[in-house]
C-alpha cells in the first residue's frame, strides 16, 4: 500500500483545461437553492463572491462513474486506492469579478500529493491549483484540497470537538434537508452518493445520515462574510474538519477584526462542535 501511495506523486504537475459559462439560469437556481430573494439576474451583473463554485463540474460519461458516484479515478485526479473521498478545504484569491454572460476558462494543475497518518488511519491529500479567467483576464486563483481515507475503525472513539476560534458577532443558522442537498448536487452536477443515497451512505460508508456537501458549507460561510462584511472579500481560506448531516441545524459564525479588514469564520453543528474554520480578508 505504501509503495502504491508513493507512486501517486507521479500525478504532480498534471494539467487540465475547461471552458464554462456564467449563465442567467444557473445564477438564478443557486439563489433559489440558498433561499435568497434576489432580483432575477441580468447579463453583465457581477457574480457574487464564492458563487464560482457552480462552475466547471467534472463531467464524464455515465459508464465512467465509480461506485461512490464520482468519476472513476485516474483521469486527471490520481487513482488513490482509498475508498472515502471528501472535500477538505480551499484557499481562494479574488482578483477581478466574473460577470453573468461571461465565457470563462479554467486551468488546473495537480500541485501536490501528500500522504499522512492520522487518528483515523492513512490519508492522502491531493491539492489542485486552479486559475479561472474571464474575457478580461484572470479573475480567481484557488487551491483546493481533496482528502482520501480508508474505512473507519468502528471501535475508535469520535474525535474531540474543536473549540470555537472566536466570539460570534455574526450568526446565521441553516438546517439543510435532503432537498437542499439534492438541488445543490444537481446544480453542480455532483453525483457523490453520500449527499442523496441514504442506504449507501449509512450501509457502505458507515455514516449516520446524508452528509452535507462540503462545498455548500463553504459557500454558506462565504454568504455570512459577504452579508456582514463592510467591503468585498478579496481572499478566503477554509478547512473542513468535521462532517455535517441533514436535518441538523448548522450555525455559521463570524468575528470581524476591529478594523473590519479580516474576519474569523466557522460553522458548528447542533452539538456546538466546530465543523469548518475559515479566515476572510476584505478589500
Amino acid at each position: 500500500m505504501s509503495a502504491d501511495l508513493e507512486s501517486l506523486k507521479q500525478w504532480i504537475g498534471r494539467t487540465e483545461t475547461a471552458i464554462d459559462y456564467v449563465t442567467v439560469p444557473a445564477v438564478d437556481r443557486l439563489s433559489a437553492t440558498l433561499d435568497r430573494d434576489d432580483a432575477f439576474p441580468k447579463m453583465g451583473d457581477p457574480l457574487p463572491i464564492g458563487w464560482h463554485a457552480i462552475l466547471f463540474p467534472r463531467i464524464v460519461r455515465h459508464s465512467q462513474i465509480g461506485p461512490d458516484g464520482h468519476p472513476q479515478r485516474g483521469d486527471f485526479l490520481p487513482p488513490v486506492p482509498l475508498p472515502r473521498r471528501m472535500f477538505a478545504g480551499k484557499r481562494t484569491t479574488f482578483i477581478a469579478p466574473l460577470l453573468v454572460g461571461d465565457e470563462v476558462q479554467r486551468e488546473s494543475m495537480i500541485q501536490n500529493v501528500t500522504i499522512k497518518d492520522g487518528r483515523s488511519g492513512r490519508m492522502v491529500f491531493v491539492t489542485v491549483k486552479t486559475d479561472i479567467k474571464s474575457p478580461r483576464g484572470i479573475a480567481i486563483s484557488e487551491e483546493q484540497d481533496i482528502v482520501y481515507r480508508g474505512e473507519p475503525d468502528k471501535n475508535a472513539p469520535p474525535p474531540a470537538a474543536q473549540p470555537a476560534p472566536g466570539r460570534a458577532v455574526w450568526q446565521h443558522q441553516v438546517t439543510p434537508d435532503p432537498v437542499m442537498l439534492f438541488r445543490y448536487s444537481a446544480l453542480t452536477f455532483n453525483g457523490h452518493r453520500i449527499h442523496y443515497d441514504k442506504p449507501y451512505v449509512t450501509g457502505t460508508e458507515g455514516y449516520p445520515d446524508l452528509i452535507m456537501n462540503g462545498g455548500l458549507t463553504t459557500l454558506l460561510t462565504y454568504e455570512l462574510a459577504r452579508t456582514h462584511g463592510t467591503t468585498p472579500i478579496k481572499f478566503m481560506s477554509s478547512r473542513n474538519v468535521r462532517a455535517l448531516f441533514v436535518n441538523r441545524t448548522i450555525t455559521f459564525c463570524g468575528e470581524p477584526s476591529i478594523d473590519n479588514k479580516t474576519a474569523k469564520l466557522w460553522a458548528q453543528d447542533d452539538s456546538g462542535a466546530v465543523a469548518l474554520t475559515a479566515e476572510a480578508e476584505f478589500v
